[in-house]
């Protein structure tokens, strides 16, 4: 870690006095709305009502009653959770004076304290260049600092890493993960395809929240004239000329088409998303997204919740 890099327990301490207090306040101790899920073990079935989450019905009792029902779950009284956290080289761009893996961090570390508050568990699966690190399920502030301390430590890669492999990433928590968790998924999401289906099948287990990061110059390209531009995770390059306005509105249907694309994956696994960029107060973002999904669990759609920047 660079003598510059702040420490995880000054970042945590930090975060505590600023974000953490700050989040309090805003959320008035309701962690629920934020940290949704339910327990696994079935308490009774009942007629739906309305501003019951459709995502409860029971579909096989609704077609032999002809009336929907939905599960009511006992809470558990311990949650466990994981973190499933892409720290591929392109983590490690940021044009904001923040990269997205210190993003990552900060997220992490803030998801994490408010798990421990209320003693709960959490654990992490680590993907650089493949899935490198498994860190068990635990609470306490120093795991906390453990944690961040392992996001820390792990150097910028200085050779090329080939493209990012989500999927082998969502594969291999399905198997680490043995009970009903609850799940954040934290990733730019620039990795080869064929990560959709393994994210849908581990959101027909556990309870499962996308974090997209990215950062404002991957969405929009400025006009700067003549730039190198090198992928992360490849190092190809490649000289393109920003002043060339056709390029640029090429450069934002790709970008677009991306996104839907992203958004259309969530959807299909049934999946929360929240879009942070690098210019985001996290504190902010998760307000507006414990919004999100204090009023989807109210609405009698079965869509997902998404909340970025670019879609309010």
């Amino acid at each position: 870690m660079s003598e510059l890099t702040p420490t995880p327990e000054a970042i945590l301490r930090r975060l505590e006095m600023t974000v953490l207090r700050r989040l309090d306040g805003l959320l008035h101790g309701d962690y629920h709305t934020l940290f949704r899920g339910i327990g696994i073990d079935l308490a009774d079935l009942r007629e739906y009502q309305y501003q019951d989450d459709v995502r409860h019905i029971d579909w096989n009792v609704t077609a032999r009653m002809q009336t929907p029902y939905v599960k009511e779950y006992y809470e558990e009284r311990e949650l466990t959770a994981w973190f499933l956290l892409d720290l591929s080289p392109s983590e490690d761009f940021g044009s904001q004076g923040i990269s997205k893996r210190m993003q990552a961090v900060e997220l992490t570390a803030i998801l994490a304290s408010m798990l421990n508050r209320h003693g709960n568990r959490f654990g992490a699966l680590f993907y650089g260049t493949n899935v490198d690190t498994v860190i068990r399920a635990a609470n306490g502030r120093r795991h906390v600092l453990e944690l961040m301390h392992r996001m820390l430590k792990r150097p910028a890669a200085t050779q090329p890493a080939g493209t990012t492999k989500l999927h082998d990433l969502l594969k291999t928590a399905a198997h680490v993960m043995n009970r009903r968790s609850l799940v954040f998924v934290i990733s730019d999401f620039l990795t080869q395809p064929g990560w959709e289906k393994p994210l849908a099948t581990l959101a027909q287990r556990h309870e499962l929240i996308a974090i997209h990061l990215y950062d404002p110059l991957e969405m929009r390209l400025p006009d700067l004239g003549l730039l190198t531009i090198e992928d992360a995770e490849t190092a190809e390059q490649l000289l393109v000329d920003t002043h060339d306005t056709a390029f640029r509105s090429r450069f934002a249907t790709l970008v677009t088409e991306r996104e839907d694309a992203l958004h259309e994956a969530f959807s299909y696994a049934g999946v929360d998303a929240l879009e942070l960029s690098t210019e985001d107060e996290i504190v902010d973002a998760l307000f507006r997204f414990s919004e999100l999904r204090k009023n989807s669990s109210r609405l009698s759609t079965g869509g997902t919740s998404h909340l970025g920047r670019r879609h309010e």
